[in-house]
């Protein structure tokens, strides 16, 4: 008996996504950012379909905008009007106190994980992972939805987050993991969005 309680209280947290017990974060996709981030144009058409599967599965989605005096404010490409909110920032973290304000409001004060999407890997989205993590939250980051200027930075920030304890996974895993099966009523909605797979971004060799 005590060996079946000794595996219960050691049983890994698998990630496990859940529609109502989930948030979407959407880090700093902003204009200035695009002639210089690697595979820009390949992160926004990622971000933009869990863009469009936050609304699909009526996801909360949190926006923010670092310095948009500068920077410009998010791309064209990606409606946050269904957003939660949209905040500036001129620290890196998402984790502002107008964030964590909102947290314990959304999913009926049920918020367990966080998917998080945008840029930079090494910067604002590393350190938002890291300041979710230390609140106690689940982090879902995307791989194939951030990117860095630099493709080594991108690298070394993606699996520094694996090491701290986040799930770096794709846009495709997150949004199935969220639906379960075929019998979800919006399946088919979510089907449509990924039916062309997602682009590689340069994560993987191009076949």
């Amino acid at each position: 008996m005590s060996n079946i309680v000794n595996r219960m209280a050691s049983k890994p947290n698998l990630g496990t996504l859940l529609q109502n017990t989930t948030a979407f974060l959407l880090c700093d996709v902003q204009e200035k950012f695009r002639p210089h981030v690697q595979h820009f144009t390949d992160i926004v058409e990622v971000c933009s379909r869990m863009v469009k599967g936050a609304q699909v599965l009526n996801i909360p989605l949190i926006v923010t905008e670092q310095y948009s005096k500068g920077l410009g404010s998010t791309v064209a490409e990606l409606d946050t009007s269904g957003a939660v909110g949209v905040f500036q920032k001129t620290v890196f973290s998402m984790m502002i106190p107008e964030v964590s304000e909102i947290l314990p409001t959304l999913c009926s004060g049920k918020l367990k994980s966080i998917v998080l999407f945008g840029v930079e890997t090494h910067v604002c989205v590393q350190q938002t992972a890291l300041d979710f993590l230390a609140a106690g939250y689940d982090v879902h980051v995307l791989a194939d939805g951030t990117s860095s200027r630099s493709q080594m930075d991108r690298v070394f920030a993606l699996e520094r987050l694996r090491q701290c304890g986040c799930f770096v996974s794709t846009s495709e895993t997150a949004l199935l993991q969220l639906i379960a099966g075929k019998d979800h009523p919006k399946f088919k909605d979510v089907q449509a969005i990924i039916k062309v797979s997602a682009p590689c971004s340069g994560l993987v060799p191009k076949l």
